[in-house]
Parts: structure tokens; C-alpha cells; sequence
């Protein structure tokens, strides 16, 4: 017998378990068990996507109706095409290479099952390129109960070798109503995950369920054991749904107990009490605004002024949209802590980013903000910038006043987290872009605080975020949300450039920026990649034409615009591997005008504010996801001229990149765009292997549509935690907790 707990080794054998490690991560029974089917095939129905993608490993069961055997163009031996009913409104298309071999088996009137690789040749049409393949008995035969004679190719012929007179996969296993379907790889295919699956679930002792009887009653949720039982080898459709509403009530639970916990261990600090004051720093600020704050800027600023005023912690998020007006809420806020007498430290990502910040205060401060020297106003704060790459000298002057309290506000980037900064009073930390820093990273810095005392905590982002998926990744955070754009912000038109159907258009991109540029405005051009990377080792021979590369780089792109195109205008080159110092005199003079167009990457994404600049153009935009493009055109149109944004891609007309791009244009909306960017993307990418480094994410959450399911389980994670701190009382759901979230995924939340 086995528990979840054993290891897949003592319970599958070396060799499978090797195999599921390697290719899924999987050590425990219950990594393997928590690996739910994608889908189910029915009869005669698909087992994937009417659209996959290229390169993604597929299996499917049908009848073939069509078969035609050609001879190879340009070398000895023959093709035969394939097409198979699965029930899609378009028959699949495979290909066998061994035509001859496999005509006699592969042919009209056949049940059959394929696996492999889709491959797209043309924007409406993709097949599966020389497939494994097993030939399945009719239902005719269903008094058979396993394959008598294995006719097929590949792993698929190996996996029903193996499975015969053993219980694995047999013939009646196909009757079912339902066939589960496994996320997979070329080595570890569906049906060998299903074939180990079953093995585990004939081994399976009962388990003690972690939700409390009583709770699964009120829900209706079926037992653990059912739960994972029904959900790979269900009987009827029912089963389905009742095993996935266990186990989608599961992972939000798990999750909402990671952040109730961090939420109650937040709350039981001490911070300093910084009320407004009447006649400081941030009432002059105020007065002097040449311009007034929209509503739901004042409202936002009352939030965090109350927070402020107390003597817990503010623990909050304050998001909106490019160009919302976050940045004069966060300096207003630190206002307030600067006049009841402590530090305000923050934190960006980037040097662009932080220095940048430090000029927008000093700016918007004026004399405020050059306390100690000539013509400073009488109750003035210094602000000071930190950063690794700052000469020795001036990092002794910021570290001094630091430690000192001359300087009320300090800006950084990571440098601001190294054991030799110290503060004097630190009192509020701000966060900027906060999907770049870890939980780890902000407790460095606010633990720099005086013994005993918490600082405040402001983290922002520019990446609109779902209520669903906020609760979920940042439920240990207030939110408060900025909508409106404040006035004369003017609109930004953007335009999708197909390269290779209209070369023409590109050319007329870059006349439109001279032309700009000819009335006294400034451009971007912005590129998915610096270059070659000098330290990387040269590829050769069929690798190097495999892995050269299609897309434009921006040293490239300057060298090109600047003796072409641009020739007649000034052109500036940005991006990460420039030295600081360099950077830093670049952005400068793109800043003062110095520079028309700036070529650069993604540096510029978040933050950098020139509001001369009104147009953008990205190239290979389909390399960039949606929240990116949408982060990027943000750069523009931010003074009284409207913004332009050309999106210049060679993706197929009718392709999911296309559709991708077609909808960045079509709207402003940040959150609407954040929505279709997680559909778009899967949401199981949201917190897994596409950005937290694992291979497990949530499989059956849907972070967009369970509103219910996910505040149900926040409730009750919050209850529970503020009865039983640490789940002392509660070990099941701290074992569930850990298990479903790893200690990787629960470092990749704080990040979230």
C-alpha cells in the first residue's frame, strides 16, 4: 500500500520515477496524484485544442477517413497523409515519413490513437509530423478486454507492450466514457503518466482528509480520496465537476493560508504613528501644486494618510494605470512620515528607474527638497539616490546622510538592501514595480528600522491586477486603485504594422518619427533584444542556422537607423549592458532634448517620464506580452501632444499573435488588458514554470472566474488563522498547505 507522502520510487520503480522527476518534478505520490488530466476524449471526440500550439506535444483518438501515399520530392521513400475524425469540425492531418512501412496498418476505417508534435505549415493548417500511433479495437470487439496483438509505433506501442495482462492500459480502457488526458512531454507522454497513475491508485491507502468534516458539508465537497480518485478515472461527467470543486477549493485554500499567515505576522508588529501635520513639509507641497489632484487621488491619499496615523503597520498596494498619478501619491505620503520626523526609503528595480525618480522629486519638491543647501525653504527634507554603480565618494555622502537623518527620503535600487545602510528613523518603505522584488528583499530593507519598529509599507505597480488574482497573490496587501488619468494627459492611437505584407508601412514609421521630430518632439524605438551577447560562445554549423536570430536588436537597429532612415535627426542607443554612468547620461539627455529618438530595450518600460516623446515604435512587438506593449506605449503621450504607437511584428494575419496584438491596439484599458493577457497566456503560467522557475502551478483555480470559490477561501483562512496562529491546531491544513504550495511557489507569490 502507499501513502501520498511515499516516495514514487518505492512505489513505481526507479526507472518511471527517474523518468516523472526529470521530466515533471515529481518525487511523491502526491506530485504525481496532483497532476490532473487537462481534458477528457470522449468517443470519438478531441483530445485537445481545436488550435494548439507549435511545438506542443499532442495525442488524439479518432477513425481515420483518408490516407494517400506520395513519393518524397527530394529523396528516396514515400509520405503518407493521413486524416482523422476526432469529432473536430476539421479532420486532423498527420504525416508518416515510412509510408511504405505503415500503410498497411495506418489505413481507412481504422480506429486509431496518435501522439506528437504539431507542427503549423501554413497560418490555417497545422498536422502532427510522423506521429507515434496505436490502432485501437472496434467497439465491436468490446468483449476483448486487452490489445492481443500490439499494432502501432513508438512510446505508444511500448506503453501497450507493457501494459498487457498487467492492468494497464487495455482495450476496454477506451470504452470508457471518459479518457483522461495528461499535461506531457515527448518522453513522458499521456498514457505513461495515466499507466503510473492508475499503479499508484491501486496502491492508495485511505486518507486523512485535511478540511474538517463539518466544512466539506457546508460546501459539498467530496472527501480527499474520492476527490483524487474521480478527477483521473471518472465514470461520468458529475464525477468531474464534483472532484474538481474539491480540489480548485483545495489550492485557494492553500494559498489564502500562506497569506493569512503572513497578514497575522504583520499585523502583530509596531510602527511609528506618523499623523499629518498642518503646517509641515506636505501641507506646503500641497499648497504649491500647480495643478489639482483628480478624485481618486485624494481619496487614495486619505486611505494611506489614516494608515499612516496608526501604530500597525501599512501593509498596501496602490496600483493604476500608466500615467495615473501614483508617483505624487507615493511622494505625498512621504511627506507626511518625513514631517513626523523619520526616513522614507525607495525602493526601484532599475538604476534608469531609480534615478529618474530621484529627478522627478527634486523637481516637484524644488526648494522643499534641498534641505542643507542655498535657498532651500525653511522646512525642507534632502533627497538622495543610491545605487551600486555610484562613484565611491558620492555612495559615502548618500550612506552618511542615511545613517545620519539628514536625508528624509532616500531612493535606490537594490544597493538600498546591503548591510552597510543604515537609516536613523526609518519609517515607511515605498515599493515601486513590486512584481520585480521578493518578499525577502522588502523585509531586508524594513528591517533597518530601529529594535522593535516596523516601517510602513507602500508597494506600487503600473500593472493593473484583477481582484481575483490581487486576493489571491497579494492577499496580505490593502489595495487601493487609481482609475482616472489626470488632466492633460493626451491620448495615444496605436496601430498594428505587419512587416512582411506591407514593407511599406515600416518605412512610413520611420518618416512619421522624422516628421515628429521636425516639430520639436521626441521619439522610441524599442527592440526585444540588445544583441549578441559577447561572452556567450559563437554557435556553429546547424545550430547557429537553428538559433540565429530572427528578430531585430537594438545595436543593430541604432546602427541601421542612424546611417539610414534617421540619418538627419539624433539618435541616442539605451539598453542594460551600458555602464551605469552611461545610462544614466543618456536617459539625461533624451530627457533635456539632447536626443530626438532613442533606440533602446526594455529598460524604459516602467517609469521613465518624457513627456516631449509622442510616438514608440516596437519592433517584433509579438516577442513582448500584452502587460508589456501595454507598460511601453505608457511612455508616450504623457504631455499636451497626443502619442503614437506603431506595433511592427511579422506575425501571421489570423494568428493567436496577431489577435494578441490586434487587442493591445484596440484598447487603453490596462485592466481589461490584464485580463486578456492571462487568457491569453494560460493561467497556470500566472504562477507557474513560465515565471516562477517550477513546473507545478494551479491547474484547476481559475484566478479570473473564481470570484467565489476564492474569497470563501480566504474567510476561512483568515478565520482560522486568527484563532490558531502557526496551525498548530490544524495539522492537516498545514500539511496541505505546504504540500500544494512548495516552498518555490510560495517564494514566487511574495514576488507576485
Amino acid at each position: 500500500m502507499a501513502t501520498l507522502s511515499d516516495r514514487l520510487d518505492h512505489v513505481l520503480g526507479v526507472k518511471a520515477a527517474d523518468r516523472l522527476t526529470e521530466a515533471f518534478d515529481m518525487t511523491t505520490v502526491e506530485d504525481l496524484l496532483r497532476h490532473y488530466p487537462v481534458r477528457y476524449a470522449t468517443q470519438g471526440q478531441p483530445l485537445t485544442e481545436e488550435e494548439p500550439e507549435e511545438g506542443a506535444h499532442i495525442t488524439v483518438i479518432g477513425r481515420i477517413t483518408k490516407t494517400e501515399l506520395r513519393p518524397m520530392k527530394n529523396r528516396r521513400g514515400s509520405l503518407l497523409k493521413v486524416q482523422l475524425d476526432t469529432g473536430a469540425q476539421r479532420p486532423l492531418e498527420a504525416t508518416f515519413f515510412n509510408g511504405d512501412k505503415v500503410r498497411y496498418l495506418v489505413k481507412e476505417g481504422v480506429r486509431a490513437m496518435m501522439s506528437g508534435t504539431v507542427h503549423w505549415w501554413r497560418p490555417d493548417r497545422w498536422n502532427l509530423s510522423h506521429p507515434d500511433y496505436l490502432i485501437l479495437p472496434d467497439k465491436a470487439e468490446a468483449g476483448v478486454e486487452e490489445l492481443t496483438s500490439v499494432r502501432g509505433s513508438g512510446a505508444l506501442r511500448g506503453l501497450a507492450q507493457s501494459a498487457k495482462g498487467a492492468g494497464g492500459v487495455d482495450a476496454s480502457f477506451f470504452e470508457r466514457e471518459f479518457v483522461p488526458v495528461y499535461p506531457a512531454t515527448a518522453k513522458v507522454q499521456s498514457w505513461d503518466l495515466l499507466a503510473c497513475i492508475r499503479q499508484v491508485l491501486d496502491q492508495l491507502d485511505p486518507i486523512d482528509d485535511p478540511l474538517p468534516a463539518d466544512l466539506r458539508e457546508e460546501r459539498r465537497l467530496l472527501p480527499l480520496s474520492e476527490a483524487l480518485r474521480l478527477i483521473h478515472l471518472p465514470e461520468h461527467k458529475l464525477d468531474i465537476e464534483k472532484a474538481r470543486d474539491r480540489l480548485r477549493f483545495d489550492e485557494a485554500l492553500a494559498l489564502q493560508l500562506v497569506l493569512a499567515e503572513r497578514r497575522h505576522e504583520v499585523e502583530g508588529r509596531t510602527a511609528p504613528a506618523c499623523p499629518p501635520s498642518a503646517d509641515g513639509i506636505a501641507a506646503t507641497f500641497d499648497e504649491r501644486l500647480p495643478f489639482e489632484l483628480t478624485e481618486g487621488q485624494q481619496q487614495v491619499l486619505a486611505e494611506i494618510s489614516e494608515d499612516l496615523s496608526r501604530t500597525r503597520p501599512m501593509h498596501r498596494l496602490l496600483q493604476g494605470e500608466v500615467g495615473s498619478g501614483k508617483t505624487i501619491v507615493a511622494l505625498n505620503a512621504m511627506l507626511q512620515v518625513v514631517d513626523s520626523g523619520r526616513q522614507c526609503a525607495l525602493l526601484a528595480p532599475t538604476e534608469v528607474l531609480a534615478a529618474q525618480h530621484y529627478r522627478s522629486l527634486r523637481s516637484m519638491l524644488g526648494d522643499l527638497g534641498n534641505a542643507g543647501e542655498l535657498g532651500a525653504a525653511e522646512n525642507s527634507t534632502k533627497v538622495v539616490l543610491l545605487t551600486g554603480s555610484m562613484s565611491t565618494a558620492a555612495k559615502k555622502a548618500a550612506l552618511l546622510d542615511a545613517m545620519t537623518g539628514e536625508a528624509g527620503i532616500v531612493i535606490g535600487t537594490h544597493a538600498l538592501i546591503q548591510d552597510a545602510v543604515e537609516f536613523y528613523d526609518l519609517g515607511l518603505v515605498v515599493v515601486d514595480e513590486q512584481h520585480r522584488f521578493g518578499v525577502e528583499q522588502r523585509d531586508a530593507l524594513r528591517a533597518k528600522a530601529k529594535d522593535g519598529i516596523s516601517p510602513h509599507l507602500l508597494v506600487m505597480t503600473a500593472t493593473p491586477i484583477p481582484r481575483t488574482i490581487a486576493m489571491t497573490t497579494l492577499g496580505d496587501l490593502e489595495t487601493s486603485t487609481l482609475t482616472q488619468l489626470p488632466k492633460g494627459r493626451s491620448p495615444i492611437v496605436s496601430k498594428v504594422v505587419p512587416r512582411k505584407l506591407h514593407p511599406g508601412w515600416v518605412d512610413r514609421a520611420w518618416e512619421r518619427i522624422v516628421e515628429e521630430v521636425g516639430q520639436g518632439r521626441q521619439a522610441y524605438v524599442v527592440c526585444s533584444r540588445i544583441g549578441e551577447d559577447p561572452d556567450a560562445p559563437p554557435a556553429k554549423g546547424k545550430k547557429a542556422e537553428k538559433e540565429g536570430p530572427t528578430t531585430a536588436a537594438a545595436v543593430e537597429m541604432y546602427e541601421t537607423l542612424s546611417a539610414g532612415p534617421l540619418s538627419g535627426v539624433r539618435v541616442g542607443l539605451l539598453h542594460g549592458r551600458l555602464p551605469s554612468d552611461e545610462k544614466d547620461h543618456v536617459m539625461r539627455q533624451f530627457n533635456d532634448g539632447a536626443i530626438d529618438v532613442l533606440v533602446c530595450t526594455t529598460v524604459v518600460e516602467v517609469g521613465v517620464d518624457v513627456p516631449n516623446a509622442t510616438v514608440m515604435v516596437i519592433v517584433d512587438a509579438d516577442r513582448f506580452g500584452v502587460s508589456q506593449l501595454h507598460q511601453l506605449r505608457g511612455r508616450i503621450g504623457r504631455g499636451k501632444h497626443p502619442g503614437l504607437c506603431l506595433l511592427v511584428t511579422d506575425a501571421a494575419p489570423g494568428g493567436t499573435a496577431m489577435a494578441r496584438l490586434e487587442a493591445v491596439a484596440a484598447t487603453t484599458d490596462g485592466f481589461e488588458l490584464s485580463v486578456l493577457d492571462l487568457r491569453q497566456r494560460r493561467e497556470g503560467d500566472v504562477l507557474g514554470s513560465a515565471q516562477s522557475g517550477t513546473a507545478r502551478s494551479l491547474r484547476l483555480l481559475s484566478l479570473l472566474d473564481d470570484l467565489e470559490v476564492i474569497t470563501a477561501a480566504q474567510e476561512l483562512a483568515r478565520q482560522v488563522v486568527a484563532e490558531d496562529p502557526g496551525l498548530v491546531n490544524h495539522p492537516g491544513l498545514a500539511g496541505m498547505m505546504h504540500a500544494a504550495v512548495d516552498g518555490e511557489r510560495i517564494e514566487y507569490l511574495a514576488k507576485s
